[in-house]
């Protein structure tokens, strides 16, 4: 059983360091699922978020950052930030929630509704469409995130996608609806 629990480990940390790490993954569909199992890895299957983040900054690679917890009933989340490989947590937040509701109401966890695949596959869409509509050659990405509704009204959810030409300059921001259809550039 201990040979069995060893294989297992070593084929994980064989996965993990062969993909670079949640810092080193490109913004595509495979290196954002890989970011999502990361952070599974850290908080569980079952964690509830209100906000989730992936930014890249040229000398540290992606930063993940994430607003996280386990127990929504305990109105507790924690403030967490993922950076060159180690997670550190930045604060502690206490939620509170209008009379008659429940704090998972106003969260969403990492699911087949809601996936970083889906969100780094949107990446790769928006670099085409600014190469294609605005000319501009080999965009950077800069960040991309979930934006979820204050009311909780997960139909409502957005990703989004901000780039910027490769030498700098104007943020270009792509906006899409919670199934990918395009929402809007904005600029």
């Amino acid at each position: 059983m201990k040979e069995l629990k060893f294989t297992a480990l070593l084929g994980v940390l064989i996965i993990l360091m062969s993909c670079g790490g949640a810092s080193k993954q490109e913004a595509n569909a495979k290196g954002f699922e890989a970011i999502e199992e990361e952070i599974k890895s850290k908080f569980g299957d079952e964690a509830y978020f209100t906000d989730l983040m992936i930014t890249r900054d040229k000398s540290v690679g992606n930063i993940i950052g994430v607003t996280v917890t386990e127990a929504p009933e305990s109105l507790k989340m924690g403030q967490w930030n993922l950076m060159r490989g180690s997670w550190k947590q930045n604060s502690e937040i206490s939620l509170e929630v209008p009379e008659g509701t429940k704090a998972v109401d106003f969260m969403f966890q990492l699911n087949e509704n809601i996936n970083l695949s889906k969100l780094g596959e949107l990446a790769e869409k928006s670099s085409k469409k600014l190469e294609e509509e605005k000319d501009i050659k080999n965009p950077a990405f800069k960040m991309a995130y979930l934006k979820f509704p204050k009311n909780g009204d997960i139909a409502k959810t957005e990703y989004v996608v901000v780039l910027t030409p490769e030498n700098g300059g104007t943020n270009f921001t792509f906006k899409y609806k919670l199934n990918g259809d395009f929402i809007e550039m904005d600029y």
